[in-house]
């Protein structure tokens, strides 16, 4: 069956002993909640890790108007930017900083290689719709359980899946190094799952 986010939020639904839902526009309190969660934690989980589905290449020219100090140009990233994994070719290390939604560096052509958001699951890897599950699960364990102990467990799978996946999704390549970083531990944790409480 073809991922689609409606299905991954109620296959996480059902996980939870919940009642799936059949659009985010139906109009019940778990597809609002859904509808509400799901751009900021599919964003969140690609940016996470270089997933192969969700790494692109572009060349882009500088912007018109040059930084007012310290670099000589600056570039617009795209409008699906995430994350940069990679400026100038393999092996450079461009001196770089990103402002609001450009990237500052003193050369005047930017090779950048980034995680991008794509919106579309039907080309998503087998692990990262398996992933994403289980964020959505773990962001509705709450609001649909209200036992706070659930929530703690399904936060702990959650890291173990996370981890695994990326791991997994890092075999097809050389070179790039697995990112750790408590992007989604910090979001998951007992005062960022608060976030989440009380929205359905």
């Amino acid at each position: 069956m073809t991922a689609t986010p409606v299905s991954i939020c109620s296959n996480a639904l059902l996980m939870l002993g919940d009642s799936p839902i059949a659009s985010f526009d139906e109009g019940t309190n778990r597809a609002r909640l859904a509808s509400n969660l799901w751009p900021h934690l599919r964003d969140a989980v690609l940016r996470r890790h270089p997933w192969n589905c969700a790494t692109k290449r572009i060349d882009l020219g500088p912007d018109a108007t040059a930084p007012a100090f310290d670099y000589t140009h600056q570039f617009t990233l795209p409008g699906d930017y995430l994350r940069a994994l990679q400026v100038g070719e393999r092996g450079e290390r461009p001196d770089y900083k990103i402002e609001s939604g450009k990237l500052l560096m003193n050369g005047n052509r930017l090779l950048l290689r980034y995680i991008w958001r794509n919106e579309v699951t039907q080309t998503w890897d087998a692990l990262l719709v398996h992933a994403m599950t289980r964020v959505m699960r773990a962001a509705f364990a709450y609001s649909t359980t209200q036992s706070t102990s659930l929530e703690a467990q399904i936060e702990q799978v959650l890291r173990e899946v996370l981890r695994e996946a990326r791991a997994v999704d890092g075999q097809e390549d050389t070179g790039d190094a697995l990112d750790d970083s408590p992007l989604l531990a910090a979001r998951f944790s007992s005062s960022g799952a608060s976030r989440y409480r009380g929205g359905a």
